[in-house]
């Protein structure tokens, strides 16, 4: 048995719970944790944003060493190192054949199948974004396991399996920000703060970050920011100032709120680019009128998991890493166990913090 943070209803708080495993069968790694980072994602399946089965274990970055492995697993063994891909592309379906494995059609298969159960009762456990990585010890299927290269710590790198290959991915996959161009970021969270070291790594001249905290100024400059705005009604107007009168060759929206998206895009350049990370619920519009469209030629796109080949970044990113370009421990905001993730749920709720890590 283990212990993990149990989601027994949508919108229920969080209980730590001991669940039981299954041995590994054909096609599945079992991991023991050394780290999970809250990310808003997990805050967005427990309120019903995003859709899961329940009652689940939440958690989708994370990072630790092999326990197990079932049949036809190869290309890991126990004792090593991983990261968890918590969107593993099937490499077979209509998306996966155009080259887009962050779009694949069978990604999410994982979360939909229980993979445990809960000790006590035995009623049937949830993989959380077919993850589960809120827990001691999870079970995913083998392509959802990438070997970690060395010479990156295995705890901050929990960090890679989601927010940075996000934040990464949206500055050098969706925007494509080159050398020299200036860069607006809306939101300094875990993926906000990705985005800007992302983009201090392209070689971006301006980069503007904004949020509603004041509090998070500090994280961002640190992060690459030359500038800091604290989100208001003028919030378009002084990117737009900051950026010679044009506006920012690149906007890149890490909240998944309309106003927020609406005001990513007022504050692009004419020809510029907006892109949308933040996931936001259905209720959430975003209206533009016909004229802008045209008379802007500025491009909207949204962007899943960077736009990124986990397996093709990933060595990339690590090697950012062992040279001292990217900070994984600058990211991490909080330190905390099991019983802490509620608290950082309220954190994100409220909009403080960068990025909370369950320490095993």
């Amino acid at each position: 048995m283990v212990r993990a943070a149990v989601l027994p209803a949508v919108n229920a708080p969080l209980a730590v719970a001991e669940i039981e495993l299954p041995d590994p069968g054909p096609g599945q790694v079992r991991v023991r944790l050394a780290a999970a980072g809250v990310c808003h994602s997990d805050l967005s399946l427990s309120n019903g944003t995003l859709r899961q089965p329940v009652p689940a274990v939440l958690g989708h970055e994370g990072a630790g060493t092999v326990v197990a492995v079932g049949e036809e697993v190869g290309h890991v063994a126990p004792g090593d190192r991983v990261v968890l891909n918590w969107a593993p592309a099937c490499g077979e379906c209509h998306f996966c054949g155009l080259g887009e494995p962050w779009l694949c059609a069978n990604s999410g298969a994982a979360a939909a199948a229980p993979y445990a159960t809960l000790a006590g009762d035995g009623s049937a456990l949830y993989p959380g974004l077919g993850s589960a990585v809120f827990a001691e010890e999870t079970v995913v299927p083998a392509r959802a396991v990438l070997p970690l290269p060395d010479g990156v710590p295995l705890t901050d790198a929990a960090l890679l399996g989601c927010a940075v290959l996000t934040g990464y991915g949206a500055v050098h996959h969706s925007a494509a920000v080159r050398p020299g161009e200036s860069v607006a970021v809306y939101g300094v969270g875990g993926v906000g703060l990705a985005v800007l070291q992302s983009a201090r790594i392209a070689g971006a001249g301006r980069i503007v970050a904004v949020d509603v905290s004041p509090g998070k100024e500090e994280l961002a400059l640190a992060a690459g920011a030359t500038d800091f705005v604290v989100a208001g009604d003028d919030t378009a107007k002084q990117v737009r100032k900051l950026t010679g009168g044009h506006g920012a060759d690149a906007a890149i929206e890490c909240v998944g709120r309309a106003d927020t998206i609406r005001t990513a895009w007022s504050s692009t350049r004419r020809g510029g680019r907006t892109t949308v990370v933040g996931i936001g619920g259905q209720d959430q519009q975003v209206t533009f009128t016909a004229l802008e469209l045209f008379y802007f030629g500025r491009t909207l796109s949204g962007c899943v998991y960077g736009n990124c080949d986990p397996a093709q970044d990933l060595p990339v990113l690590a090697e950012h890493v062992r040279a001292g370009r990217l900070d994984l421990s600058a990211m991490v905001t909080d330190r905390i166990g099991l019983d802490g993730i509620p608290d950082a749920f309220a954190a994100m709720s409220a909009g403080r913090g960068g990025r909370a890590l369950v320490v095993f």
